[in-house]
């Protein structure tokens, strides 16, 4: 969990770097609410870090979150919170945290519009702060560098990123041998500092002679092969 809690701390500093100004209630002209809509994208994207007794500042309540309200928005604009340092939509995983674009315009409209309270009847009873689907502790099977090509059948699952710096972009893709390509990832500002495994949403069966393209210079991915599935009864 060390991963996670630099992860957590990085986006703080990032958040606590913009300031913090509270919003005033009378200069209200939206419609969408912290009680209603935004209290729920913050359990299901923020939480898990944002929370009592965690390694950055609680943002369970409407107290909690208003003084950070601007900062939230221009953070979860720029894509640096929830920190994830791939482009959404070039390859799918199943730990992903990014905000779809219907969250980020609610939290948009939400501050823009004065970031109002709203009804107390629309708060959720308690805090139900999405799980996070565990990071797979299963050494790297495989380690690839530069244009790495399969030399048998592999079944991946994830992989995490070997690098000392910061990558500021890169398309990771896997090339069939029979000339599919499929994006693997879209590494964009992503950074050492805030490393973390990558799971994929399905494992990928990967062919022998199929190649990994793109991966930049002085980085390597740490392969992790899916568990074998159990044959059916």
């Amino acid at each position: 969990m060390r991963s996670r809690s630099l992860v957590c701390l990085s986006g703080a500093i990032a958040i606590a770097a913009s300031g913090t100004v509270t919003l005033s209630g009378h200069d209200v002209t939206t419609k969408v609410t912290w009680n209603r809509e935004i209290s729920r994208i913050v359990y299901a994207r923020c939480a898990q870090c944002h929370q009592p007794g965690s390694s950055a500042f609680s943002l369970l309540t409407f107290q909690d979150a208003n003084p950070w309200a601007q900062a939230i928005r221009d953070s979860v604009l720029r894509r640096t919170m929830p920190p994830w340092g791939a482009v959404k939509g070039f390859g799918t995983f199943r730990n992903e945290q990014a905000l779809s674009q219907e969250e980020l315009g609610l939290v948009e409209n939400w501050v823009n519009g004065g970031a109002p309270e709203g009804n107390p009847n629309d708060l959720p009873p308690s805090a139900r702060i999405a799980a996070v689907p565990p990071e797979t502790s299963t050494a790297a099977a495989l380690i690839a560098r530069d244009r790495f090509t399969f030399a048998g059948a592999f079944v991946l699952d994830g992989f995490r990123v070997d690098h000392a710096g910061k990558i500021e972009s890169a398309q990771i893709a896997v090339a069939f041998p029979d000339g599919r390509v499929t994006p693997l990832v879209w590494l964009h500002d992503y950074s050492a500092s805030t490393a973390h495994v990558f799971l994929l949403r399905r494992p990928l069966a990967i062919a022998p002679g199929a190649e990994l393209r793109g991966i930049p210079a002085g980085a390597a991915l740490e392969l992790l092969a899916a568990a074998p599935t159990k044959p059916r009864r």
